[in-house]
């Protein structure tokens, strides 16, 4: 059955514990089976008022409003004590009961209890217990904060640029580690190295219905796939380029240089934003740096942005006009009169106009130039970052042929990905100890680009991402701050903040 059947089940019929209670609070018993009635008899009887019912229509919300109502049956009882509250919660399918059972508890209308004056230092802790739950409920399965710290998607976002994610756009996935510190991600606070999170409990994968599925063009924020293993000193470039580079055996025992390496579950692998370019089933080619999807260009609403080869007469273009035209990356220079620049289109035509200036050239690869830093990471695709493909994004449910020349596309998917035991013997696979030649893929793909084409770590450099790694959608900017401006000199970008994203 599907999980969120079950707990939809588990929410509708969870008032069936407190049946005793309903009827030491004189209400009949069985109300407590009734789908929705049975939490408006209980706000009844904890004496809540009905707005509250709203809080219980809303999903993952609904779950924080039975958790207070739970707390609010215990004080019924005068379980006022922070540890027994603690206990009415954890063990709430037991101790509701009990208190409803046992001749040692008596049922005390809310009405008629006395009031408990709280100790300063008790009312703190309960605004700050509240506040967390609260928070880490809503940045869990609603909405989280999130900040660009990279240029790989100028001109469409920026670095400095404060953004919403929403999780209910695509659904929000049940963490893996759900013991972990609020309010960070897989490292403590002032610590690059000390995780975060405790393995004890290890959920699997379940994403939440939600709003829409991923299209071309959207931004998305997802787990970088390719940080299921790190080294703690060095984590980019990532693991998977440091043995290409270095070698397995060296990067395992080279504490010195790389540190331990050591695994991370999916929910804690460092978060990237990308626009995703392809999805399940969408044949990709980049052909002279334009994208084509099943044959057709890609329209992107997205501001890109290449390198250029700029030529001056010898002398540079004044930082002032950089600054007017909204260049930000750092300007390299290869000679007294030539430039590369990362440049809009905008600013390429502006920049044509300046009397210094002798040319300007957008800087191409060309075709069949391998780079072999590029996924698949092989020598029979001849494939640069300016011309890829034609590549199959995988589909879940989709059969296809494996055979020696394209298992270097699959390989991870089959293996990591998917938990498969996979062994390439000669031009023998083996799939679990099986010799295959099919493989059916259980999850979908996308593939993800930066907008900055030319300075983007993204999808060509390490291949698919898997579905269960989409943590949500981008959808708005409510801050942008330069970095390189003080506060009274337009750190503040008053026309980049309250914008949605594109």
């Amino acid at each position: 059955m599907d999980l969120t059947v079950i707990l939809l089940l588990v929410f509708l019929f969870y008032p069936v514990f407190i049946w005793k209670n309903l009827e030491e609070a004189e209400y009949s018993g069985w109300f407590s089976i009734i789908p929705f009635f049975n939490y408006y008899i209980w706000l009844k009887v904890i004496k809540k008022p009905l707005w509250w019912y709203v809080f219980l229509l809303i999903p993952f919300i609904n779950f924080f409003m039975v958790f207070l109502m739970i707390v609010e049956m215990a004080k019924c009882y005068q379980k006022y004590d922070l540890g027994q509250q603690a206990l009415a919660l954890i063990f709430s399918f037991i101790y509701l009961p009990y208190l409803g059972s046992s001749s040692n508890e008596k049922f005390l209308d809310p009405e008629q209890r006395p009031k408990i004056k709280k100790t300063p230092v008790r009312e703190w802790v309960d605004a700050i217990i509240f506040a967390v739950v609260a928070a880490s409920i809503i940045r869990m399965f609603l909405i989280e904060a999130y900040t660009i710290p990279t240029s790989s998607m100028e001109k469409s976002l920026l670095v400095g640029d404060f953004l919403f994610v929403s999780k209910i756009h695509y659904g929000p996935k049940q963490p893996n580690t759900p013991l972990s510190f609020p309010f960070v991600h897989n490292t403590m606070p002032l610590s690059k190295t000390k995780k975060s999170y405790l393995d004890w409990i290890k959920l699997p994968y379940y994403r939440f219905p939600g709003f829409q599925t991923i299209k071309n063009n959207d931004v998305v924020v997802f787990n970088y796939p390719n940080a299921d293993t790190i080294t703690i000193k060095v984590q980019n470039p990532d693991y998977y380029s440091l043995v290409r580079q270095y070698g397995r055996d060296r990067v395992w025992k080279d504490k010195i240089n790389f540190g331990d390496v050591i695994y991370r579950p999916i929910d804690k692998r460092d978060n990237y934003i990308k626009r995703c370019i392809a999805i399940p089933g969408d044949t990709l080619e980049i052909i002279d740096q334009i994208i084509f999807i099943n044959n057709k260009e890609l329209i992107s609403p997205g501001k890109k942005q290449y390198k250029y080869n700029v030529e001056t007469t010898g002398t540079p273009i004044n930082p002032r006009n950089l600054d007017k035209l909204n260049i930000t990356e750092k300007v390299g220079k290869m000679s007294q009169n030539h430039f590369i620049m990362t440049l809009p289109h905008e600013a390429v035509e502006e920049i044509k106009r300046y009397r210094n200036v002798v040319s300007v050239t957008k800087i191409v690869r060309k075709k069949d130039e391998w780079v072999p830093y590029l996924f698949p990471y092989d020598s029979a695709y001849k494939w640069n970052e300016d011309y890829y493909g034609p590549l199959v994004i995988p589909e879940k449910g989709t059969t296809i042929r494996l055979n020696s020349d394209n298992i270097v596309f699959y390989n991870r998917i089959i293996d990591v990905f998917e938990d498969n035991d996979l062994e390439v013997k000669g031009d023998r696979i083996y799939i679990n100890g099986e010799e295959s030649d099919t493989y059916t893929f259980k999850m979908d793909y996308y593939w993800m680009m930066g907008d900055n084409r030319n300075n983007s770590a993204d999808s060509r450099f390490w291949g698919f991402v898997p579905e269960n790694h989409v943590v949500g959608k981008a959808v708005f900017v409510w801050l942008s701050l330069e970095n390189t401006k003080s506060l009274f000199n337009g750190k503040i970008r008053w026309n980049k903040i309250f914008r949605t994203i594109k």
